[in-house]
């Protein structure tokens, strides 16, 4: 291989120093220096945007590769290829002749190929008298040989970036997801701050996000995101628990106020077989309230809610309602579960069902299901209170009976 030699472009195409320093680089080369040809050529597609390539770029070195018969590319062999404008065009699936001669530059102005023209500009290779190549005109491979190293390490540089860039657009994504339904949390469980500003400040850092953003641009937009998230978690830890149950009961009092039965006998529960008998008038219809149960029959049936009232116990359908909200929040039942189960059964018979589950909380792995379930099922009239309450009362007199 013909090296240290400096040979000017034929025709118009000036040289430069630039274009100089290349060729005189490649005296440089290690002796007897090896690299696999594609995978320098891997490298070389990994850092394309580095090198300022474009895919086309990329095609038709990739092209001029398939001409050097080995698979290596050894500094003491020729790694010059020399086909022909038809040949090379085939090679690159079928570019224009004017777009491959635009690449061909881009591949030079990159320092990845050299061009060897010959005295009149033609590609070809002259042999000596044992059918070795003596002498090529075409392209010359050896920066390619000769930046192997460089190469490999701007391929590692951007698969390095790649995946930081990922995991921190993992990390934005779920950040934001965070903020999100903390805010949602707060607003719709009544948390003291100023959440419409809140939630206007993560409108605005979301605007932000542009459709196709750097590792700069969501690096800064997370910092952000997770300053708001620490401010969030800040707000709500300082949060007054005692103050938040004493909201929920005073709303769930007003729904006690509104909710006087007209009837003394709605009380009592009726049986099912009643209801199957007169249809008319005990029978439940679809979206009417479920029949409140006296007080002392609701304790009898469910004693352990009393050790979560406030104060000296659970005197009253209030005490009861205050005491189902901290064991609702004790067996893990979301706030709008409850709020589901209010809305359906009405504030009393949902701490009714919330004591029933307490009771039962050994036997149900999920009360905050169960009781969507039975808040499904008393929206289509398909639940009565009356039966879980007796099966209740049956268990803790048969308790009662065997502890005397």
């Amino acid at each position: 291989m013909q090296t240290g030699t400096v040979t000017t472009p034929f025709g118009r195409r000036p040289i430069t120093l630039t274009l100089v320093r290349r060729q005189t680089a490649m005296a440089e080369i290690k002796q007897g220096k090896t690299a696999d040809k594609w995978k320098v050529f891997r490298d070389v597609a990994a850092a394309m945007d580095s090198l300022g390539l474009h895919s086309n770029s990329v095609a038709v070195l990739d092209a001029l590769l398939t001409f050097h018969p080995k698979n290596e590319l050894c500094q003491n062999n020729s790694l010059v290829v020399f086909p022909s404008n038809t040949q090379l065009a085939l090679r690159a699936h079928g570019m224009s002749g004017a777009a491959m001669r635009r690449h061909i530059a881009i591949l030079v102005d990159a320092g990845l190929i050299l061009r060897k023209d010959s005295p009149n500009g033609k590609r070809y290779a002259r042999k000596d008298h044992t059918g070795e190549i003596e002498n090529a005109f075409g392209f010359d491979l050896s920066p390619l040989l000769a930046r192997s190293e460089e190469l490999a390490a701007m391929a590692q540089q951007v698969a390095t970036a790649r995946a930081m860039f990922r995991s921190t657009r993992e990390a934005l994504t779920i950040c934001r997801r965070d903020v999100r339904k903390l805010i949602t949390a707060a607003i719709e469980e009544g948390a003291k701050g100023d959440w419409q500003a809140i939630e206007g400040r993560y409108v605005e850092i979301v605007g932000r996000i542009p459709r196709a953003p750097t590792l700069a641009t969501v690096s800064s937009i997370l910092d952000e995101m997770r300053m708001l998230y620490e401010e969030i978690i800040s707000q709500l830890n300082i949060q007054d628990n005692f103050e938040n149950k004493s909201t929920n009961v005073a709303l769930i009092e007003q729904h006690i106020q509104s909710s006087k039965p007209e009837y003394p006998n709605e009380f009592e529960p009726a049986s099912e077989k009643d209801q199957e008998a007169k249809p008319s008038k005990d029978n439940r219809r679809r979206g009417e309230p479920l029949k409140v149960f006296p007080l002392s029959v609701v304790m009898k049936a469910c004693p352990m809610i009393v050790d979560y009232g406030v104060g000296s116990g659970v005197g009253s359908w209030r005490d009861l309602m205050a005491a189902a909200v901290v064991v609702r929040s004790m067996l893990g039942i979301s706030p709008s579960a409850y709020q589901e189960a209010c809305e359906a059964m009405g504030p009393e018979n949902a701490a009714v069902a919330v004591a029933c589950i307490l009771e039962r909380s050994t036997l149900i792995s999920s009360p905050g299901g169960y009781l969507r379930d039975l808040s499904r099922r008393t929206s289509l009239g398909e639940f009565s209170l009356g039966p879980m309450i007796m099966a209740a009362l049956k268990t803790n007199s048969e308790s009662r009976t065997r502890v005397g």
